[in-house]
């Protein structure tokens, strides 16, 4: 252990590793916040870490049940293609995906009201469902993320210490992330297209086809720095006819 300590090669492996899970882990946050977006405000908070919590666990596990990981990859039957137990989990949980986000859509498009502020009425039993879905959706994002993990670095050491500063930062900024994006109804609107381009991904993933995770991220930043440049616009619009009223 104190070997690894004084490597540097180990610690240049943990710091592109944790910005690797931040990466990875982005799509986490902003499923976390529309599904605990369905809460009252004061539970908000507590589902994000539940949520987080859960990944975190996941990925450890997974990670410690490297023998396990590696049978994923084995082939499980042939049709048209040989099908992996990796491929089944990431098309089961694209599609997953895909269904949750186009129903937020059209849930957020069709009936606004029921996401404003104070409209949240979830009960205990609703909290107790999106932990559930967050959980199914944990599996799929960790698989993803501990794969990433184990072709990055030698030692399990290394990649469970990333994981656990990954989910640590990801805690930090849970709550700044998540309000932003429900008080914003349009974010909210551009977070829900992500998981749907997220939910593209993992099926075609899935289904044999390889995507370069960087082009989507990069459209993903663009379109949301375009988005927070139109906000800051509207707000400076909106602050000068304050002024001049």
């Amino acid at each position: 252990m104190l070997e690894l300590v004084m490597s540097p090669e180990a610690w240049v492996s943990f710091a592109f590793l944790t910005l690797m899970e931040i990466v990875l882990g982005i799509d986490n946050i902003v499923f976390l916040t529309i599904l605990t977006g369905r809460l009252p405000r004061e539970q908000q908070m507590l589902g994000r870490r539940l949520g987080l919590a859960g990944a975190l666990v996941t990925r450890v596990l997974l990670l410690l049940t490297l023998n396990w990981l590696a049978h994923l990859e084995r082939e499980l039957f042939f049709f048209v293609r040989a099908w992996s137990g990796r491929d089944l989990v990431l098309l089961a949980g694209g599609l997953f995906l895909l269904w949750k986000a186009t129903k937020e859509i059209y849930d957020n498009v069709e009936h606004p009201d029921s996401h404003d502020e104070g409209a949240q009425t979830t009960s205990r039993a609703g909290l107790a469902s999106i932990i559930v879905q967050i959980a199914l959706l944990d599996i799929v994002f960790s698989i993803d993320s501990v794969i990433t993990a184990v072709g990055t670095a030698e030692h399990i050491e290394v990649m469970v210490a990333a994981v656990l500063a990954s989910v640590g930062v990801m805690l930090v900024f849970a709550r700044p992330v998540g309000d932003f994006v429900q008080d914003h109804p349009s974010v909210r609107i551009l977070a829900l297209a992500f998981l749907v381009l997220i939910g593209v991904t993992l099926i075609m993933e899935g289904t044999g086809a390889h995507i370069q995770k960087g082009y989507v991220y990069t459209a993903m930043g663009f379109s949301l720095l375009v988005q927070v440049l139109n906000i800051r616009r509207d707000a400076r619009v909106q602050k000068s006819r304050d002024l001049s009223g």
